[in-house]
């Protein structure tokens, strides 16, 4: 289906619904262009810089860390409940260890400003740059969030290019 540019955050009230209900997924491609997805669930989104933001947390011992560190992008895409098997299984097991894509009915394709891919299937795509990232530090967090794990690199990635399906809203509501 065609998309549409859109604003960064046109559609952010109905991306952060998906997310609470099954993630995100959260694509990048290694040094060679092999693309690789997870699902994410830690992620905000603002103004910082005088640009429009997402952050995002990932654990330094994934697949993604890797990516990221290499090729400092990031795609985040926002697909419709039709898809909620392929976030799980996105969700958890590792690009390191098998094509992830060729189990899915998900596409890679082109993005438009990035070289991380985009999910053909989402119907809300938003391509990020990183613009900053630092680590974790666990003796700062409350014991409470300790227990969700220390070992994490929060990456702030500004938002270069945003696009959406025609009928997106519809489709995540």
């Amino acid at each position: 289906m065609k998309k549409h540019d859109i604003k960064p955050f046109d559609l952010w009230k109905e991306t952060m619904h998906v997310m609470g209900r099954l993630g995100l997924l959260l694509c990048t491609s290694d040094k060679d262009g092999k693309p690789n997805a997870m699902n994410v669930a830690w992620l905000t989104g603002g103004l910082i810089w005088g640009r429009p933001i997402i952050t995002v947390l990932i654990q330094t011992d994934r697949h993604t860390f890797n990516n990221i560190e290499k090729t400092h992008q990031f795609t985040i895409n926002v697909l419709p409940m039709e898809f909620t098997d392929e976030l799980l299984h996105l969700g958890t097991a590792s690009g390191a260890n098998e094509d992830k894509f060729a189990k899915s009915r998900l596409t890679p394709v082109p993005a438009q400003s990035v070289t991380a891919p985009l999910i053909a299937e989402a119907v809300v795509h938003y391509e990020c740059r990183v613009v900053h990232k630092n680590d974790v530090i666990a003796e700062n967090l409350t014991p409470d969030i300790r227990l969700f794990g220390t070992n994490h690199r929060v990456y702030f990635g500004e938002i270069v290019a945003a696009s959406a399906s025609p009928n997106a809203a519809k489709r995540l509501a």
